[in-house]
Protein backbone atom coordinates (compact mmCIF):
# COMPACT_ATOMS: atom_id res chain seq x y z
CA UNK A 1 0.00 0.00 0.00
CA UNK A 2 1.12 3.53 -0.74
CA UNK A 3 -0.05 6.28 1.63
CA UNK A 4 0.10 10.06 1.19
CA UNK A 5 -0.20 12.41 4.17
CA UNK A 6 -0.76 16.01 3.13
CA UNK A 7 0.34 18.41 5.85
CA UNK A 8 2.36 15.54 7.29
CA UNK A 9 5.06 17.82 8.73
CA UNK A 10 2.55 19.58 10.97
CA UNK A 11 1.54 18.81 14.55
CA UNK A 12 -1.07 16.11 13.93
CA UNK A 13 0.46 14.97 10.65
CA UNK A 14 3.89 14.23 12.10
CA UNK A 15 2.39 12.09 14.88
CA UNK A 16 0.35 10.20 12.29
CA UNK A 17 3.36 9.66 10.03
CA UNK A 18 5.36 8.20 12.93
CA UNK A 19 2.50 5.79 13.65
CA UNK A 20 2.32 4.71 9.99
CA UNK A 21 6.08 4.13 9.91
CA UNK A 22 6.09 2.31 13.24
CA UNK A 23 3.30 -0.02 12.11
CA UNK A 24 4.92 -0.54 8.70
CA UNK A 25 1.59 0.35 7.12
CA UNK A 26 3.08 0.81 3.66
CA UNK A 27 5.17 3.23 1.64
CA UNK A 28 4.54 6.63 3.24
CA UNK A 29 4.89 9.95 1.42
CA UNK A 30 4.42 13.39 2.96
CA UNK A 31 3.40 16.51 1.04
CA UNK A 32 3.91 19.77 2.92
CA UNK A 33 4.70 23.38 2.04
CA UNK A 34 6.21 24.00 5.50
CA UNK A 35 3.97 27.02 6.03
CA UNK A 36 3.42 25.83 9.58
CA UNK A 37 5.02 22.39 9.80
CA UNK A 38 8.75 21.76 9.70
CA UNK A 39 10.89 19.03 8.19
CA UNK A 40 12.58 18.71 11.59
CA UNK A 41 9.35 17.32 13.05
CA UNK A 42 9.91 14.22 10.90
CA UNK A 43 13.65 13.88 11.50
CA UNK A 44 13.22 10.48 13.17
CA UNK A 45 11.45 9.22 10.03
CA UNK A 46 14.03 10.30 7.46
CA UNK A 47 14.97 7.28 5.38
CA UNK A 48 11.56 5.72 6.03
CA UNK A 49 9.40 8.21 4.13
CA UNK A 50 9.35 10.31 0.97
CA UNK A 51 9.19 14.00 1.87
CA UNK A 52 7.78 16.24 -0.86
CA UNK A 53 8.20 19.97 -0.38
CA UNK A 54 5.15 21.08 -2.35
CA UNK A 55 1.95 23.07 -1.89
CA UNK A 56 -1.57 21.66 -1.97
CA UNK A 57 -2.50 24.73 -4.03
CA UNK A 58 -0.25 23.44 -6.84
CA UNK A 59 -2.51 21.05 -8.74
CA UNK A 60 0.33 19.64 -10.86
CA UNK A 61 2.40 18.81 -7.78
CA UNK A 62 -0.62 17.31 -6.03
CA UNK A 63 -1.48 15.11 -8.99
CA UNK A 64 2.11 13.91 -9.25
CA UNK A 65 2.21 13.13 -5.50
CA UNK A 66 -0.93 10.99 -5.86
CA UNK A 67 0.49 8.71 -8.52
CA UNK A 68 0.05 5.12 -7.35
CA UNK A 69 -1.40 6.17 -3.97
CA UNK A 70 -4.06 3.98 -2.31
CA UNK A 71 -4.89 6.00 0.83
CA UNK A 72 -4.74 9.75 1.44
CA UNK A 73 -4.82 11.48 4.79
CA UNK A 74 -5.66 15.08 3.95
CA UNK A 75 -4.42 17.29 6.79
CA UNK A 76 -2.90 20.16 4.77
CA UNK A 77 -4.71 23.34 5.79
CA UNK A 78 -4.59 26.75 7.32
CA UNK A 79 -5.36 25.23 10.69
CA UNK A 80 -5.87 28.21 12.96
CA UNK A 81 -8.92 30.40 13.48
CA UNK A 82 -6.88 33.56 13.98
CA UNK A 83 -4.55 32.66 11.11
CA UNK A 84 -7.54 32.25 8.83
CA UNK A 85 -8.82 35.70 9.78
CA UNK A 86 -5.39 37.20 9.19
CA UNK A 87 -5.05 35.73 5.68
CA UNK A 88 -8.45 34.89 4.24
CA UNK A 89 -7.15 34.39 0.69
CA UNK A 90 -4.52 31.82 1.73
CA UNK A 91 -7.15 30.05 3.82
CA UNK A 92 -9.64 29.80 0.95
CA UNK A 93 -7.11 28.68 -1.64
CA UNK A 94 -5.59 26.10 0.73
CA UNK A 95 -8.59 24.77 2.63
CA UNK A 96 -11.26 25.01 -0.06
CA UNK A 97 -9.61 25.06 -3.49
CA UNK A 98 -6.77 22.83 -2.29
CA UNK A 99 -9.21 20.24 -0.96
CA UNK A 100 -11.28 20.31 -4.16
CA UNK A 101 -8.15 19.89 -6.29
CA UNK A 102 -6.90 17.02 -4.16
CA UNK A 103 -10.24 15.20 -4.45
CA UNK A 104 -10.45 15.53 -8.21
CA UNK A 105 -6.83 14.42 -8.58
CA UNK A 106 -7.46 11.49 -6.23
CA UNK A 107 -10.44 10.37 -8.29
CA UNK A 108 -8.52 10.34 -11.56
CA UNK A 109 -5.45 8.73 -9.93
CA UNK A 110 -7.35 5.69 -8.64
CA UNK A 111 -7.04 6.50 -4.92
CA UNK A 112 -9.13 4.10 -2.81
CA UNK A 113 -9.91 6.35 0.17
CA UNK A 114 -9.42 9.96 1.30
CA UNK A 115 -9.61 10.76 5.03
CA UNK A 116 -10.40 14.45 5.55
CA UNK A 117 -9.65 16.18 8.85
CA UNK A 118 -12.42 18.66 9.52
CA UNK A 119 -13.02 20.56 12.75
CA UNK A 120 -15.51 21.21 15.53
CA UNK A 121 -15.47 24.77 14.16
CA UNK A 122 -18.06 23.68 11.58
CA UNK A 123 -20.71 23.82 14.32
CA UNK A 124 -19.97 27.37 15.47
CA UNK A 125 -21.48 28.08 18.90
CA UNK A 126 -23.91 25.17 19.32
CA UNK A 127 -27.31 25.57 20.95
CA UNK A 128 -26.68 22.61 23.25
CA UNK A 129 -23.88 20.27 24.29
CA UNK A 130 -22.71 17.58 23.80
CA UNK A 131 -22.92 18.23 20.05
CA UNK A 132 -23.93 15.28 17.83
CA UNK A 133 -22.85 15.03 14.21
CA UNK A 134 -26.41 15.74 13.06
CA UNK A 135 -26.31 19.23 14.62
CA UNK A 136 -26.61 22.17 12.24
CA UNK A 137 -23.39 23.45 10.69
CA UNK A 138 -23.20 27.17 11.49
CA UNK A 139 -19.56 28.25 11.46
CA UNK A 140 -18.79 31.65 12.99
CA UNK A 141 -15.39 32.17 11.39
CA UNK A 142 -13.57 31.73 8.09
CA UNK A 143 -11.74 28.62 9.24
CA UNK A 144 -14.98 26.85 10.12
CA UNK A 145 -16.57 27.93 6.84
CA UNK A 146 -13.61 26.52 4.90
CA UNK A 147 -14.01 23.16 6.64
CA UNK A 148 -17.75 23.07 5.87
CA UNK A 149 -16.85 23.59 2.21
CA UNK A 150 -14.25 20.82 2.35
CA UNK A 151 -16.80 18.43 3.84
CA UNK A 152 -19.30 19.32 1.13
CA UNK A 153 -16.79 18.52 -1.60
CA UNK A 154 -15.97 15.21 0.08
CA UNK A 155 -19.67 14.31 0.05
CA UNK A 156 -20.02 15.20 -3.63
CA UNK A 157 -16.97 13.18 -4.66
CA UNK A 158 -18.13 10.23 -2.54
CA UNK A 159 -21.45 10.25 -4.40
CA UNK A 160 -19.43 10.03 -7.60
CA UNK A 161 -17.48 6.97 -6.47
CA UNK A 162 -14.47 8.22 -4.46
CA UNK A 163 -14.50 6.81 -0.93
CA UNK A 164 -14.11 9.56 1.68
CA UNK A 165 -14.21 9.78 5.48
CA UNK A 166 -14.65 12.95 7.54
CA UNK A 167 -13.31 13.44 11.08
CA UNK A 168 -14.38 16.55 13.01
CA UNK A 169 -11.59 17.14 15.49
CA UNK A 170 -12.05 18.89 18.82
CA UNK A 171 -9.16 20.83 20.44
CA UNK A 172 -6.20 18.53 19.87
CA UNK A 173 -3.23 18.90 22.24
CA UNK A 174 0.11 17.21 22.81
CA UNK A 175 3.86 17.47 22.16
CA UNK A 176 4.64 19.25 18.91
CA UNK A 177 1.86 21.81 19.06
CA UNK A 178 2.57 25.54 19.05
CA UNK A 179 0.80 28.89 18.86
CA UNK A 180 -2.39 27.50 20.40
CA UNK A 181 -3.84 27.81 23.86
CA UNK A 182 -1.80 25.24 25.81
CA UNK A 183 1.67 26.08 24.44
CA UNK A 184 0.85 29.80 24.71
CA UNK A 185 -0.20 29.35 28.34
CA UNK A 186 3.04 27.45 29.04
CA UNK A 187 5.19 30.18 27.50
CA UNK A 188 3.50 32.90 29.52
CA UNK A 189 3.69 30.85 32.72
CA UNK A 190 7.42 30.29 32.32
CA UNK A 191 7.95 33.98 31.54
CA UNK A 192 5.92 35.00 34.60
CA UNK A 193 3.36 36.81 32.48
CA UNK A 194 -0.43 36.71 33.06
CA UNK A 195 -2.35 33.92 31.35
CA UNK A 196 -4.95 35.75 29.28
CA UNK A 197 -8.45 34.26 29.17
CA UNK A 198 -10.46 35.82 26.35
CA UNK A 199 -13.94 36.05 27.82
CA UNK A 200 -13.05 33.63 30.60
CA UNK A 201 -16.21 31.54 30.21
CA UNK A 202 -15.08 29.13 27.51
CA UNK A 203 -15.83 25.42 27.93
CA UNK A 204 -13.99 23.31 25.38
CA UNK A 205 -13.32 19.68 24.52
CA UNK A 206 -9.61 18.82 24.60
CA UNK A 207 -8.45 15.55 23.05
CA UNK A 208 -5.00 13.96 23.34
CA UNK A 209 -3.00 13.71 20.11
CA UNK A 210 -2.62 9.92 20.27
CA UNK A 211 -6.39 9.50 20.57
CA UNK A 212 -6.71 11.44 17.32
CA UNK A 213 -3.98 9.38 15.66
CA UNK A 214 -5.77 6.19 16.72
CA UNK A 215 -8.97 7.51 15.15
CA UNK A 216 -7.14 8.34 11.92
CA UNK A 217 -5.58 4.89 11.86
CA UNK A 218 -8.88 3.08 12.37
CA UNK A 219 -10.77 5.16 9.84
CA UNK A 220 -7.99 4.82 7.26
CA UNK A 221 -7.64 1.04 7.50
CA UNK A 222 -11.05 -0.08 8.75
CA UNK A 223 -14.42 -0.45 7.09
CA UNK A 224 -15.76 2.53 5.11
CA UNK A 225 -17.22 5.35 7.22
CA UNK A 226 -19.90 7.19 5.28
CA UNK A 227 -20.89 9.79 7.89
CA UNK A 228 -18.77 12.40 9.72
CA UNK A 229 -17.34 11.43 13.10
CA UNK A 230 -16.69 13.73 16.06
CA UNK A 231 -13.26 13.01 17.54
CA UNK A 232 -13.03 14.47 21.02
CA UNK A 233 -13.05 13.49 24.67
CA UNK A 234 -16.78 13.96 25.17
CA UNK A 235 -16.05 16.15 28.20
CA UNK A 236 -15.86 19.89 28.75
CA UNK A 237 -12.93 21.68 30.35
CA UNK A 238 -13.29 25.29 31.43
CA UNK A 239 -10.53 27.54 30.17
CA UNK A 240 -9.84 28.72 33.72
CA UNK A 241 -9.38 25.13 34.93
CA UNK A 242 -7.02 24.46 32.03
CA UNK A 243 -5.00 27.57 32.90
CA UNK A 244 -4.68 26.53 36.56
CA UNK A 245 -3.55 23.04 35.65
CA UNK A 246 -0.93 24.45 33.27
CA UNK A 247 0.33 26.73 36.05
CA UNK A 248 0.63 23.81 38.45
CA UNK A 249 2.65 21.81 35.94
CA UNK A 250 4.77 24.68 34.61
CA UNK A 251 5.59 25.89 38.10
CA UNK A 252 4.75 29.48 37.30
CA UNK A 253 3.29 32.15 39.58
CA UNK A 254 1.40 33.94 36.85
CA UNK A 255 -2.01 35.43 37.44
CA UNK A 256 -5.10 34.84 35.32
CA UNK A 257 -6.23 37.88 33.35
CA UNK A 258 -9.68 38.21 31.79
CA UNK A 259 -9.78 40.01 28.43
CA UNK A 260 -12.73 40.73 26.14
CA UNK A 261 -13.91 37.70 24.19
CA UNK A 262 -12.76 37.44 20.58
CA UNK A 263 -15.84 37.36 18.38
CA UNK A 264 -14.51 34.79 15.92
CA UNK A 265 -13.82 32.15 18.59
CA UNK A 266 -16.25 29.46 19.72
CA UNK A 267 -16.97 29.74 23.45
CA UNK A 268 -18.59 26.37 24.19
CA UNK A 269 -18.11 22.94 22.65
CA UNK A 270 -18.29 19.38 23.90
CA UNK A 271 -18.36 16.57 21.35
CA UNK A 272 -20.89 13.79 21.37
CA UNK A 273 -18.54 10.87 20.69
CA UNK A 274 -21.07 8.03 20.68
CA UNK A 275 -20.85 7.57 16.91
CA UNK A 276 -17.04 7.27 17.09
CA UNK A 277 -17.40 4.67 19.85
CA UNK A 278 -19.85 2.63 17.81
CA UNK A 279 -18.26 3.05 14.37
CA UNK A 280 -14.57 2.58 15.15
CA UNK A 281 -14.48 1.51 18.82
CA UNK A 282 -12.78 4.71 19.95
CA UNK A 283 -12.89 5.19 23.74
CA UNK A 284 -11.24 8.43 24.94
CA UNK A 285 -9.49 8.35 28.36
CA UNK A 286 -11.52 9.29 31.44
CA UNK A 287 -9.41 12.40 32.10
CA UNK A 288 -9.20 14.49 28.90
CA UNK A 289 -6.07 16.25 30.21
CA UNK A 290 -4.22 13.11 31.26
CA UNK A 291 -1.41 13.97 28.82
CA UNK A 292 -1.12 17.61 29.85
CA UNK A 293 2.13 17.06 31.77
CA UNK A 294 3.87 15.77 28.62
CA UNK A 295 2.48 18.63 26.54
CA UNK A 296 3.61 21.21 29.10
CA UNK A 297 7.06 19.65 29.38
CA UNK A 298 7.54 19.68 25.59
CA UNK A 299 6.33 23.27 25.18
CA UNK A 300 8.51 24.37 28.08
CA UNK A 301 11.62 22.87 26.49
CA UNK A 302 10.85 24.50 23.16
CA UNK A 303 10.30 27.88 24.77
CA UNK A 304 13.50 27.62 26.78
CA UNK A 305 15.47 26.74 23.65
CA UNK A 306 14.02 29.75 21.84
CA UNK A 307 15.30 32.04 24.58
CA UNK A 308 18.93 30.87 24.39
CA UNK A 309 21.16 33.49 22.65
CA UNK A 310 22.80 32.28 19.47
CA UNK A 311 26.26 32.81 20.94
CA UNK A 312 25.39 30.58 23.90
CA UNK A 313 24.00 27.80 21.72
CA UNK A 314 26.88 27.72 19.24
Amino acid sequence: MKILVTGGAGFIGSHLVRRLVRERAGAVAVLDNFHRGTAASLADCFGEISLLGADIRDFTATKEALRGVDLVYHLAAQSSVLGAEADADYTFRTNVTGTYDLLRAARTSGVRRVVFTSSREVYGDPLQVPVPEKAALKPKNLYGASKVAGEAYCSVFESEGLETAILRLANVYGPGDRDRVIPLFVERAIAGQPLVLYGGQQVLDFVWIETVVEALWRVGFGDPIHEPLNIGSGQGITISNLARRVLELAGGRSSLQIAPARQTEVTRFIADVNRARQAVGLHPPADPLFGLADAVKWSGRQFAMSQVPLSASA
